[in-house]
This record gives C-alpha cells, sequence and structure tokens, in this order.
C-alpha cells in the first residue's frame, strides 16, 4: 500500500491517506483486509474495486438501466424517502433554527421513490429525493449475492444509497465503512477522530439519520464557529468516481456529497474489531451519564482509571501478576468477556 499524495495533497499524505489497487493482496479476503487495511487505521482509495459488480455496469448504461436492475429484485417493502426542495441544493440538513428539518420523510415503493428521483434528472426545477441506508438484503433479496466484493466479511448486509444530488452533513460511523460509487460521483471530505472538539458537534438524540453532525463544517459562515479552522486545515478530499471505493475506519468524520443529478453508492458496514456483542459507543453513553457532570477533580481521577485500565499507554495493567492470576482481566476476549458482562448486566439490573 502506498502514500497516496494525489488524493488530497499534502494534508492526505501527513494523514496516511493510502491508494491500493483493485486487484491488491489485501483485498483478496476479509482477513488480509482487517490484517492490513484495517489494522493501518487510515482511510484508503481503492480505485476500480467495484467496478465490474453487475450494477455498476447497469448504471454505466443509464439512470434507468441501474433503477431498472435495483427493480429486478423488489420485493414490495416501502422506504423512506427524504424529499427537499430544489432551492437547499440537496443538502439534507436542520432547519435555520435547529428545531426541525429542511426535507420531508414519507414511506414510498421502490417504484414510486425511483420516478421521484428521475423526475428531478428531466427537471431540475424538481424536488430532489434521496434514499438511505437500504438494507438490501431486506428490500432487495438476491442483490447481495450477485454483487460481492471479497473484502467483506460474510454475513455483512450491504446497504444502497440512491438518489439526485444530495449533501450527507459530516458524521462518523461506529464502525468500519466500505463505500463503494455505482454511479455518479462522490466527494468525501474528511476529518480525524481527534478533530471532534473542532466539529461542534450538534445534539445526540435530534439527528438526520442516526448519527449527530458537525454543525460547523456545514455552516453558511464558519467563523461563527472559531476552532472549525483547525479542523479544516486537517480535511482530506476524496474524489471518487464510479467504480471507486473508499475505506473509513470507525469514528472518522466524513461529509459525502453526492454530486451528479443521479447517484448510486453501495456501503457495508461492520465491526472488524469486536470481541463480542457490545459496542464500544454504549459505554461512552453511560460514562456521559455517570462521569461527565461530576467534579473536575473526580473526573481526573476517573480519567487515570480509564487511562490504566481501557486504553493503557503502559501496557496490560495487570501485568505484574502471572497470568493465571488476573482474574477477569486475564483474557478479555474469553471467559473474562462474559463475566464482566455479567457484572455489568446485573448492576443495571439493581441486582
Amino acid at each position: 500500500m502506498a502514500a497516496l499524495p494525489e488524493a488530497g495533497g499534502r494534508a492526505a499524505e501527513a494523514a496516511g491517506l493510502v491508494e491500493l489497487a483493485a486487484d491488491d493482496p489485501a483485498l483478496r479476503d476479509p482477513a488480509a483486509f482487517r490484517g492490513t487495511v484495517v489494522a493501518a487505521g487510515r482511510p484508503a482509495v481503492i480505485r476500480g474495486l467495484c467496478a465490474d459488480l453487475p450494477a455498476t455496469g447497469a448504471a454505466r448504461r443509464s439512470p434507468r438501466a441501474a433503477l431498472d436492475y435495483l427493480l429486478g429484485f423488489d420485493v414490495g417493502r416501502r422506504p423512506q424517502v427524504f424529499t427537499a426542495a430544489p432551492e437547499i441544493g440537496g443538502r439534507y440538513y436542520y432547519s435555520d433554527d435547529l428545531a426541525g428539518f429542511n426535507f420531508t420523510r414519507s414511506e414510498r415503493s421502490l417504484a414510486e421513490a425511483f420516478a421521484l428521483i428521475e423526475r428531478h434528472i428531466d427537471d431540475p426545477a424538481q424536488p430532489t429525493s434521496y434514499i438511505g441506508s437500504l438494507v438490501a438484503p431486506a428490500y432487495l433479496p438476491g442483490f447481495a449475492e450477485a454483487n460481492t466484493l471479497p473484502a467483506v466479511p460474510a454475513g455483512t448486509e450491504p446497504r444502497l444509497w440512491i438518489g439526485n444530488g444530495s449533501t450527507a452533513a459530516c458524521h462518523y460511523d461506529a464502525y468500519e465503512n466500505l463505500a463503494c460509487v455505482l454511479a455518479g460521483e462522490r466527494r468525501f471530505t474528511l476529518y480525524p477522530p481527534d478533530a471532534i472538539g473542532d466539529l461542534y458537534v450538534g445534539p445526540i438524540d435530534r439527528t438526520m439519520a442516526g448519527q449527530p453532525v458537525s454543525l460547523a463544517a456545514a455552516a453558511a459562515d464558519p467563523s461563527a464557529y472559531p476552532r472549525f479552522a483547525a479542523a479544516r486545515a486537517r480535511a482530506i478530499t476524496v474524489e471518487l468516481a464510479a467504480g471507486d471505493a473508499l475505506f473509513l475506519p470507525k469514528l472518522w468524520w466524513h461529509e459525502v456529497a453526492a454530486r451528479a443529478p443521479f447517484n448510486l453508492m453501495l456501503n457495508y458496514w461492520w465491526d472488524a474489531t469486536a470481541t463480542g456483542p457490545d459496542a464500544p459507543l454504549l459505554a461512552l453513553l453511560l460514562a456521559m451519564i455517570t462521569i461527565a457532570e461530576r467534579p473536575e477533580a473526580e473526573r481526573a481521577a476517573f480519567r487515570a482509571f480509564f487511562d490504566h485500565y481501557v486504553f493503557r499507554p503502559d501496557g496490560h495493567p495487570l501485568a505484574h501478576l502471572p497470568e493465571d492470576r488476573r482474574g477477569v482481566l486475564g483474557d478479555l476476549s474469553g471467559a473474562g468477556y462474559g463475566q464482566i458482562r455479567a457484572m455489568v448486566l446485573r448492576a443495571l439490573r439493581g441486582g
């Protein structure tokens, strides 16, 4: 894997953004992908990864051919569709007062939703429409089996993003993300996880599509958010054409602009390093209500404990003990996992 100076300039090179060819050995199977690309912890551009998928081939013929290909798998379920006035330019976001949103949601058949998308392609004065995170096995059974990528773990559900030109506000994902452009073009603007304090993140419980977003990255006047300049200086911009893919590690912030009148993207989310069913962000949420508003001295004390037991800058917290005397911390991926989980569940139940 080589550094990618051309994808985002000096900032990209400094951040360790890499570019892979579609035939790179790191993409041959999930184990190779995890051991190289995931382990590196850096975004990676993969040119041509999905160029040979049947869905990409259909999209090369025309938007209508792409939509007809998808309808060939349709079983009649009605997804949620976002629709917005053409004046917003596809930037689906909050209303000006942050109390609502600048788009509407409705449930429609795929055929109805696709007709709305085509209407805007033919007439830019018509509203834009967008279907996000469509779970292919649920809505289009058979699509996943017809459009496979060797690097993706078996059983990972592909999702589709279908619509006119749109911009998804800057957000993070809690999982590894492999995003593949099948039609149109997409511009990703990336920020590393530790830029969170400079992004001025909005509410965690009132969001467009699940994850909180950066208010500063979407602001018409970023000067209202003075710390955002530091984040913007670290931004990496990646342009993807049809057939290209981008891998994003967990918690990397990204704004996604679909820039053609018709766009189709396939993505996969999975936790490549999970040791059990519990997600790290659950621990963060619990810490918010148990630690975040305690006195500063107490928070500092807990920070030291978190560093020692969780982040481990000095190695295993019980390295001074023989391995068979480390108790539940001796094997967190085995028996210790279940024992600690049981302790937590008993405590939450009040037992």
